[in-house]
């Protein structure tokens, strides 16, 4: 299984998917990596030798994408930044409710959580 910038890629996919594999990488930079390092998009990643696992891994630094850790701890300071300036969006993070304008009344059941019943209202 290749391990490319501490993710474990794998074996059975091609490289256009399998690159998605890594937090931050979706399929316009698949094909942007795989394009600029000349590497075949259909290949197999148990296929991937040494040196063209150090060429993406190369290509990912040199194009300055954030990835993985860096882009996590980027987005968990913006969330905290937001709470911290006590702004609208960063209430609703901080309240666990839906930030970008939904409804509440109904749906919302991913952000809010399971439904808990009223007490004394149950039939």
């Amino acid at each position: 299984m290749p391990r490319i910038l501490g993710v474990d890629i794998p074996n059975n996919k091609k490289l256009a998917y399998a690159l998605r594999y890594i937090y931050g990488v979706g399929p316009k930079r698949s094909g942007i990596i795989l394009d600029q390092t000349g590497i075949d998009p259909d290949m197999r990643a148990k296929d991937l030798d040494e040196e063209q696992i150090n060429v993406i891994m190369a290509k990912i630094n040199e194009l300055n994408y954030l990835v993985e850790g860096d882009l996590r701890r980027d987005l968990a300071g913006n969330m905290k930044r937001l709470q911290a300036i006590n702004c609208y969006r960063g209430l609703r993070h901080r309240r666990g409710l839906p930030v970008r304008g939904q409804r509440t009344k109904t749906n919302a059941r991913t952000r809010k959580g399971k439904a808990a019943s009223v007490g004394g209202l149950r039939k």
